[in-house]
């Protein structure tokens, strides 16, 4: 019997084509120009900053006490370093019509990043409190360590809270780029430069949308399946900085599937939205909203009665 084989094409006719296409499509194309950002660097520098955050949990050996000092600024000096450089690229990036010097976006970068790592100890309170909403807010937590080992909602939140501190100091796309590695391993988009309160509890996570402008208060509980978006999109780059996303008070709780949208759309301090429901209007604060319950129709089937 005679094996079908496809013939084997030239390889100088397959590279000439798609090196047609690269000049065809010249946006997903980056041969010319300032270096690109390392998106591998960047994720690695993310994981380092979460062992700062939460040392002991995410090292590869137990942490002795006497060697924290050490280990900590061990950790440092690598994001110091590796973020720097990445900031400097993502600097050159936004001026590439300015002839910047690469020593003057390396010095502003450093200045950005030590400002940014003065920082954590205010990120570690808020994720400690981000740790107590949880093991408070789900019977099923039986400790804080479950919570920071294994929780995709914490670990979406704290990827959020590092990229946020980077996205108001205006780094381009280096943000986006931890926000969409968290979405990617979670389940849970948290857009940078949303504002999220303290005590913040994301529970089962996946499928959760949290839009830019969002600003969230404390003490707040969202489930799976929740999003937080824009009215409308079709205006595109018309809309950016305008307020479109919602704004959510101080302990307000949103269940299961629920969609709030709008720019205007304010949940008030207090209030609690049922699952499955669609806002596009304001609730006043110390409200209970649900959408009324669907009419479950009961009736025998005919085809499984027995005949007596």
């Amino acid at each position: 019997m005679q094996e079908n084989r496809s013939e084997k094409k030239n390889p100088d006719v397959l590279i000439d084509a798609i090196l047609d296409s690269y000049k065809e499509y010249p946006v997903t194309t980056r041969l010319l120009g300032k270096s690109i950002l390392n998106r591998t660097i960047i994720i690695e520098v993310l994981e380092k900053l979460r062992q700062v955050l939460f040392p002991g949990y995410y090292d590869q050996s137990k942490i002795r006490p006497e060697y924290v000092r050490y280990l900590v600024g061990a950790h440092l000096e690598y994001i110091q370093y590796h973020l720097s450089k990445q900031v400097a690229i993502a600097l050159g990036s936004q001026d590439a019509e300015d002839d910047v010097k690469t020593s003057d976006l390396m010095e502003k970068a450093e200045s950005i990043v030590d400002d940014f790592l003065g920082e954590i100890p205010k990120l570690r309170e808020y994720l400690a409190s981000d740790v107590e909403a949880a093991l408070n807010g789900d019977p099923a937590a039986y400790s804080m360590e479950e919570i920071i080992l294994s929780y995709p909602g914490l670990s979406a939140i704290t990827t959020y809270r590092i990229a946020h501190e980077l996205w108001i100091r205006h780094i381009p796309l280096i943000p986006r780029i931890m926000s969409e590695y968290a979405h990617s391993m979670t389940g849970v988009d948290i857009h940078p430069g949303a504002e999220i309160g303290k005590y913040f509890f994301i529970d089962h996570a996946t499928g959760i949308v949290v839009g830019e402008t969002t600003q969230i208060g404390d003490n707040v509980k969202i489930y799976q399946g929740v999003t937080l978006g824009a009215l409308s999109t079709r205006k595109g780059q018309q809309l950016r900085g305008v307020k479109r996303h919602p704004t959510l008070g101080d302990k307000v709780t949103i269940y299961a599937n629920t969609t709030v949208l709008g720019g205007e759309t304010i949940i008030g301090d207090n209030a609690t939205v049922a699952g499955n429901t669609f806002l596009v209007n304001s609730v006043p604060s110390d409200m209970k909203v649900s959408m009324r319950a669907p009419e479950l129709e009961y009736r025998s089937d005919s085809t499984h009665t027995e005949e007596k």
